[in-house]
């Protein structure tokens, strides 16, 4: 009975030393969490417009840009800053910049700008402005005022103030300065300068007052030169008017001298054949032709009636009846 007794109760004692099952699975948990966590740890999600700095001990030893998954050594030996890649914009707020022909103008421009996703520009970006966007806007706008500066010294003011669409030169100045501040930017602060526009340009006072000049004395020039053109026009018309008018009276002289050539010829033909016909008749008809030609309105001539060509007032017409008869009289005793 002893010898029984003593056999169970080392049998329970071996039972009570085995841990349970509740307690094992406990540690398995406990295994896994820890497991996920150092997993986690080691994981870095890398998001799209995003870059991912990692730093060992303080120091950027890889930048990450592809968007994903990345491993990394858990903290605090690695440890991550997330730099945004996105667009921003940036207002340079109201400069005063002198043109080439010595103006002021009042110039603001806005920049739209962001980090390269390089490593090179990504790490640039974080040493400059410790990540931090809006000291990089405050960069960007004092590299706006001297940039804007400098671009306008190139520029007549009428290239960017003008009545006439053709003249202006707004997208050449816009273009200038982005490549100037691009150049800046990119170099000192690893920012990538996209897009450069005007939003705003007014002048002073005294510069309008002279715009106004400008504007004024290309207008008369213009109306000068519209005017000159008018008369030049009108000049030339009338000269092929009065070339014109020319040539049609020559013509008209010389058809009407043409017809006249003529009239006298075919005259001359009925004179002719008015003599043949009747010589008496024709020596009438052309004295009569002469008197009405040698005489005129309130015209007094004396002569003697029996001078031709007169004396065929008195006389009449010859006829040969009339020349017998005086032959027959002067024959007679």
């Amino acid at each position: 009975m002893v010898h029984d007794h003593t056999h169970h109760h080392g049998h329970d004692q071996h039972n009570a030393d085995q841990p349970p099952f509740w307690k094992n699975r406990r540690i398995m948990v406990a295994t896994v969490v820890v497991i996920v966590l150092l997993l986690s740890a080691c994981l870095v999600q890398i998001s799209p417009g995003e870059a991912v700095v990692v730093t060992r001990f303080g120091n950027p030893v890889s930048v990450l840009t592809t968007p994903g998954l990345a491993l990394k050594l858990p903290a605090p030996i690695d440890n991550t800053v997330a730099v945004d890649l996105r667009m921003r914009t940036t207002a340079s707020g109201l400069h005063d910049v002198g043109t080439r022909d010595g103006l002021r103008v009042l110039v603001q421009a806005y920049i739209a700008w962001q980090v390269p996703a390089d490593p090179e520009h990504v790490r640039q970006f974080l040493r400059a402005v410790r990540n931090q966007p809006a000291i990089a806007a405050e960069q960007l706008r004092s590299f706006t005022g001297s940039a804007l500066e400098i671009t306008a010294s190139g520029f007549d003011l009428s290239d960017l103030v003008n009545t006439q669409p053709g003249r202006i030169k707004l997208d050449q100045f816009e273009t200038a300065l982005r490549e100037r501040m691009n150049e800046q930017a990119l170099k000192v602060y690893g920012i990538s300068v996209r897009q450069v526009g005007l939003e705003r340009l007014t002048l002073p006072a005294e510069t309008l007052s002279a715009t106004i000049d400008r504007m004024k004395a290309e207008r008369d020039t213009v109306a000068a030169e519209n005017a000159a053109e008018g008369q030049r026009a009108a000049a030339q018309i009338a000269s092929d008017a009065d070339r014109d008018s020319r040539v049609e009276v020559a013509q008209a002289k010389a058809d009407a001298a043409n017809t006249e050539a003529k009239s006298r010829i075919a005259a001359a033909d009925i004179y002719k054949e008015a003599y043949a016909t009747d010589p008496q008749l024709y020596t009438l008809l052309r004295s009569l032709d002469s008197l009405d030609t040698i005489t005129g309105y309130n015209t007094t001539i004396i002569l003697r009636s029996d001078a031709a060509p007169f004396r065929a007032l008195v006389d009449g017409p010859d006829t040969p009846a009339a020349d017998e008869s005086a032959t027959v009289g002067r024959k007679k005793p």
